[in-house]
């Protein structure tokens, strides 16, 4: 797979001149579009979800729109609308904001319900349906969707089924006392999203992306997948485990995760730092649970504790 790390490596650290000290989070979201999954960053404001997603769009030489979700924004204000034209008696379709490459979903949990599920074809299809008619969206294509964890007044909760839709949930987190400095030095005169360019053909991606489904999962890792994911199906804390799409989600995961790192195989350390990015916010918690202090995390932390890994013939560390 060194294909795909002499890819995602120049991405990866050109995007660091922007988002300083975050390079996991970098690595995850290249995870997501090698998987052609979408990301649901959950963090408070100000933490440079906006700059990682324009970055990355300018790194990569492809399309970025950003909407900025409310309670007043309408599905056609995301997939497009027909307009008629008096000129030679016609509808003509204008298209939305979805039709790019990387589509920023700001604070998406302000939208209404039904502006969310304007999201579900395009984000599972990769394609949206208006007046009837179907149209593909560009590859790559890729949503990241952010929602402020602490202010809740006036949002809409994502329900699970948009919920199960994102690949994982990550978030930026608060930069360490030396990385804020470095932000501060950087910041001086000028924002250095203006002075970063395209450094890899964002459009060998669907090359790549193809190419991570030859990473191999050997079949006793395949089986660890499956039984955490029954795990959280039979844990006493949850009302709602894992759906094979988070079961997919995992495998899929690993496997680009351990091609960014051009490995031909996964290890089990793969499929255990994916866990809780991939898995955590598709379970449901009981509420006697939650009075506890359980979250979902802990909750899967315990999972991997406790469910036997039999290494068989994985292949071994290097």
């Amino acid at each position: 797979m060194q294909d795909v790390q002499k890819f995602v490596g120049p991405l990866i650290d050109n995007v660091e001149q922007v988002i300083v000290g975050k390079r996991s989070v970098i690595e995850f979201i290249m995870v997501a579009l090698l998987c052609e999954g979408h990301v649901l960053l959950e963090d408070v404001p100000g933490s440079g979800k906006t700059m990682l997603a324009r970055s990355i769009a300018a790194s990569l030489g492809i399309s970025f729109k950003r909407i900025q979700c409310t309670p007043d924004l309408l599905p056609n204000d995301i997939t497009g609308v027909s307009i008629f034209n008096q000129k030679n008696g016609e509808f003509e379709f204008k298209p939305g904001p979805i039709f790019v490459n990387i589509l920023l979903a700001d604070e998406i949990n302000r939208a209404t319900p039904r502006t969310q599920a304007a999201l579900l074809e395009a984000m599972q299809e990769q394609q949206v349906t208006v007046d009837g008619v179907t149209r593909d969206l560009p590859r790559p294509f890729l949503v990241l969707a952010t929602q402020n964890p602490i202010e809740y007044e006036g949002t809409f909760p994502l329900p699970e089924a948009q919920l199960d839709r994102f690949l994982m949930r990550l978030s930026v987190g608060y930069p360490s006392r030396a990385d804020e400095r470095q932000i501060l030095t950087n910041l001086w005169r000028e924002h250095p999203i203006t002075k970063i360019g395209k450094v890899v053909d964002g459009q060998d991606l669907s090359a790549l992306q193809r190419r991570v489904w030859d990473v191999n999962v050997d079949t006793t890792l395949q089986d660890y997948i499956v039984d955490l994911a029954e795990a959280t199906r039979k844990h006493p804390d949850l009302s709602l485990g894992v759906s094979p799409r988070g079961s997919l989600a995992l495998l899929k995961g690993a496997q680009a995760y351990a091609a960014i790192r051009g490995r031909e195989y996964v290890l089990p350390e793969d499929i255990k730092t994916l866990v809780p990015l991939t898995l955590a916010h598709r379970l449901i918690l009981k509420p006697e649970a939650e009075l506890r202090g359980r979250t979902a995390r802990t909750i899967l932390e315990d999972i991997l504790e406790n469910t036997p890994l039999e290494l068989g013939s994985v292949t071994p560390q290097e």
